[in-house]
């Protein structure tokens, strides 16, 4: 094999490296435009998909509420659960990680408060079993934990 037909070894084998890296770097930009379209839509959240279940849970709970409690515990309940839901739809759409980690944050701090709301609800008399609604909670809780984690990684 002389020098030329080297060379012209050389050169395609660059230039099948050069495709390969490039297929390569298709891939990742057609899968990440996958996981774009996706979430295009904070409803595609499976987080804010359970924590919207849940405000439905809450809502349905607080029905049976004395009437004297519905501008109490009941109203706060309900916006407890809503603001949960609220905040990650409103973080998602944030451009910045801080900007949505701090939304995704006061999602977190809702549920707790629904959390709290809940113990006193059931200590009050007016919720029964809570272990399903605290499942939930403790569900919505890890998602959102994780998820914050997520975007600060």
């Amino acid at each position: 094999m002389n020098t030329a037909d080297r060379e012209q070894n050389t050169a395609d084998r660059e230039q099948n490296t050069a495709g390969r890296e490039q297929n390569t770097g298709d891939r990742e930009q057609n899968t990440a435009d996958r996981e774009h379209r996706k979430l295009q839509r904070f409803q595609d959240l499976l987080v804010w998909q359970k924590a919207h279940k849940l405000v439905l849970k809450v809502y349905t709970a607080t029905r049976a509420f004395p009437t004297d409690e519905r501008f109490g515990l009941v109203s706060q309940m309900r916006r407890a659960g809503v603001s949960v839901a609220a905040n990650i739809a409103e973080g998602f759409k944030k451009r910045g990680h801080r900007d949505k980690a701090n939304f995704y944050n006061i999602a977190q701090g809702s549920l707790e408060e629904l959390r709290y709301y809940t113990i006193l609800g059931k200590d009050l008399g007016y919720l029964g079993d809570v272990r399903e609604l605290s499942c939930e909670l403790d569900e919505v809780a890890r998602m959102l934990h994780a998820l914050v984690r997520s975007i600060r990684a």
